[in-house]
Order: C-alpha cells, then sequence, then structure tokens
C-alpha cells in the first residue's frame, strides 16, 4: 500500500493522498455490491472518457468566452496582471477542485493522479443519496466556476476572476457527465457508490 498519510478529518472522513493511478481499476478502492445494484451506462475506457472531457472542456469555455469578452473587452488592457493571475490560478485549481469534491464525503475518500491524460480524481465508496451525488460533483465548479463568473457578469472588470471562472467551470466538464448520468439513469429515493471507476445506484 503505497498511500500517503491523513491529511484531513471531517466528522468519520479520512481523506488519503493515493499517489499516481497507474490504470490498474483493481487497485482502486471496492466494496461489496448491493444485491440490487446497477451499473450506470458510462465509457469504460478511461482514455476516451479523458478525451471526451478535455473537448468538453475546450468548447465550454470557448462558449463562456463570447459574453466574457463581449462585456469585459474594454477592460482587459488596463487588467492584464489580473487576467494573468486568474489564468494561472485557473490553470492551478485542479488540486482545490478534488478537495471540494473531497469534503463532500463523510468517510474515508482517495485521491489519484493520472496527470499523463489530465485527471486527477478522488474515489469515495459510501453510499451517497442522488441529491448528495449531484452536490458532491458540482460543489467545486460552483465555487470556484460558476460564482466567480456570475460575479464577473455582473461587474465585467473583474476581468481576472471572469477567466479564472471560465477555466474552472471549463476543467469541470467531467463532472457534468457525472451530473447528466445521475439524473438521467437514477430513480427517485435511490442511493449511488462508487467501486473502482465505476457508479452503481440502487433503491
Amino acid at each position: 500500500n503505497q498511500q500517503i498519510g491523513i491529511v484531513l478529518r471531517r466528522y468519520r472522513m479520512i481523506f488519503h493522498y493515493a499517489g499516481k493511478y497507474d490504470g490498474d481499476e483493481s487497485k482502486l478502492p471496492q466494496k461489496e455490491h448491493h444485491p440490487h445494484a446497477v451499473q450506470f451506462k458510462e465509457l469504460e475506457d478511461t482514455k476516451k472518457l479523458s478525451l471526451i472531457a478535455n473537448i468538453g472542456c475546450v468548447l465550454t469555455m470557448v462558449l463562456l468566452a463570447i459574453p466574457f469578452l463581449l462585456l469585459g473587452i474594454k477592460y482587459i488592457p488596463d487588467n492584464a496582471i489580473w487576467m494573468m493571475i486568474g489564468g494561472v490560478c485557473g490553470g492551478l485549481s485542479l488540486l482545490p477542485h478534488e478537495l471540494l469534491h473531497a469534503i463532500c464525503y463523510k468517510e474515508d475518500v482517495y485521491m489519484y493522479n493520472d496527470l499523463a491524460h489530465g485527471l486527477m480524481f478522488v474515489v469515495g465508496t459510501e453510499d451517497m443519496s442522488k441529491g448528495h451525488f449531484i452536490f458532491m460533483c458540482l460543489c467545486p465548479n460552483l465555487i470556484l466556476g460558476i460564482i466567480p463568473y456570475i460575479v464577473f457578469l455582473i461587474f465585467p472588470h473583474f476581468v481576472g476572476l471572469g477567466l479564472f471562472g471560465i477555466i474552472c467551470i471549463g476543467m469541470g466538464f467531467g463532472d457534468y457527465i457525472n451530473v447528466y448520468n445521475a439524473i438521467k439513469q437514477m430513480p427517485p429515493n435511490s442511493k449511488t457508490y462508487l467501486c473502482g471507476m465505476h457508479s452503481y445506484w440502487y433503491l
């Protein structure tokens, strides 16, 4: 076991940094399946998932850049430093993004990186309600992306904050896929859990 220590406690939750993910799903946290569990219909190949998430990220940022330029272009020349800060902070937001996912868990949660494919992710096997799962997926995108971008839309001179929001919203595209799957596939009052790289739901 190459996990590195315990760095955060919340209720019964213990956060583990588990290091680099080598593609072997059997090394990820597993649990005994609920007898009526149904696996989500989702991509099996992490490389394909990474490709789709990265393409979706770029397309999302391009779409958000349209109102950003329409509202903020006149403020950009006088805020070049803030633009640079917003861009750099957005690029470095992957770690806080995953930590915000992690604090939504109440039991053990493990963080892995697969930076070769542009991925960092957390895995926990606890059961969650549909609403809790959707909140867990969206939490970092709301705090790091949507709220800063809305603030920019209201106050367009905050162009650095707007750029930061664009990057963070785009980087969460993989989470939006999970939310879509949960909304489409999970019946009301069902629960979900992760086992390895796959999500399951049951009533």
